[in-house]
């Protein structure tokens, strides 16, 4: 491709040469003249070639590198693709048709996220540059799984800042409300339109398996439940009472289907559509396992102390809660809440709870939701397995 570069500053193209994806306004020397989105060279200031990029001058992250070498762009997407779909191959087998096929940057395609339920694909675009692309990458997805419908949820803050408007529908294929998918056995349905994320917490999907190895005979507390994942779990490991918190009645109307789904009579759980603040404020059984995952609390950077404050009193308020000789199960899902900061929210809840607390193990988000090492910025799911005396 004969295309004018843009020109990094001195010392700027070291991220680049790790692989980094990203490239800050402040790192570029020069840029040509181009249309927003569009797909240029990238050279060191002593003219390296480095790769290629999509770029947009009005996010702070003017490029987002699509290859490190010389393969041109398509080529370097559709390798990246095929990279990515490989690597599921290796990890999933027919119990489990519903995973995440492409993960952005942990997948070396910045701003573009793919998921399957079952023969429907969900997709979504967070950037300009991607959004260009997403023809292209149409066009293998079908050429690879010839699905029954392509929809897009794309919802997002990354695309108002790249001055794109949000957008959900439909894209290709025959309109789809619900899909019946399978994981590692088990079956739920997945609201495909207006749902959360792209419809079902695929990256939750071997804690839950974990939590099924843990909840035998105990009294469990599915909180932020959503669709009932974690007590669909629970209920198959032969736990004794689950209950599920949600706000949206209409997520927990789904959580019961799902129970039913797989043969257990949801008429022997109990559901709540209410705060998840207000029914561990109120006198709560004595849970003896509690699950906790809530939404993202801090959606952007300003967000942290608030987010802090609202994790630390929620934990606060499960462990108060819990039993003698249970399990607390703790997530933050919020990027900008980093891992370190989350377990000292855990400390201060626990001392303000006046509870012996030990941390058991921790979790992270699942395997095929990669985080590229030379691209850290992919992780955001972290979790802690608590031991509460």
């Amino acid at each position: 491709m004969n295309l004018p570069s843009v020109i990094l500053k001195k010392g700027k193209e070291r991220a680049i040469k790790n692989c980094h994806h990203w490239i800050f306004s402040g790192a570029v020397e020069s840029m040509p003249s181009f249309e927003n989105g569009g797909v240029l060279p990238v050279r060191s200031a002593e003219g390296e070639f480095l790769g290629y990029a999509y770029f947009n001058t009005n996010s702070s992250i003017v490029g987002r590198m699509l290859s490190f070498d010389e393969t041109p762009p398509e080529k370097a997407i559709e390798e990246s693709i095929e990279s990515a779909l490989a690597l599921r191959r290796v990890f999933f087998d027919e119990s489990t048709n519903a995973y995440r096929l492409i993960n952005a940057e942990g997948d070396r395609l910045p701003g573009l996220i793919v998921d399957r339920y079952d023969d429907v694909l969900v997709i979504q675009v967070a950037t300009l540059g991607m959004e260009k692309l997403k023809r292209f990458v149409i066009e293998i997805l079908l050429k690879k799984f010839s699905p029954r419908a392509i929809y897009e949820k794309s919802i997002l803050p990354s695309r108002r800042e790249d001055g794109l408007d949000d957008f959900e529908g439909l894209i290709w294929g025959e309109p789809v409300e619900t899909v019946e998918i399978m994981e590692h056995g088990l079956r739920f349905l997945v609201e495909i339109p207006g749902s959360q994320k792209t419809g079902f917490f695929l990256d939750q999907r071997e804690m839950r398996r974990f939590v099924g190895s843990l909840a035998e005979g105990r009294k469990v507390l599915n909180a932020f439940s959503y669709t009932g994942a974690f007590s669909v779990y629970a209920r198959r490991a032969g736990a004794v009472l689950v209950d599920s918190v949600d706000t949206s009645e209409r997520a927990i109307e789904l959580a019961k289907k799902n129970l039913y789904l797989n043969g257990f009579d949801a008429g022997e759980d109990r559901f709540y559509v209410q705060d998840v603040f207000d029914y561990l404020r109120r006198e709560t059984p004595a849970y003896d396992f509690i699950i906790l995952d809530p939404p993202a609390f801090a959606k952007k950077k300003v967000d942290v102390i608030q987010a802090c404050r609202g994790y630390k009193d929620i934990n606060r308020l499960a462990i108060k809660r819990a039993a003698p000789g249970s399990f607390l199960l703790t997530f933050s899902c919020s990027f900008f809440v980093a891992e370190d900061l989350f377990q000292k929210v855990i400390f201060e809840a626990a001392r303000e709870a006046s509870r012996r607390v030990r941390s058991m193990q921790r979790h992270h988000q699942a395997f095929d939701h990669p985080v590229n090492i030379f691209h850290p910025e992919s992780a955001y799911l972290k979790g802690f397995l608590l031991y509460i005396d």
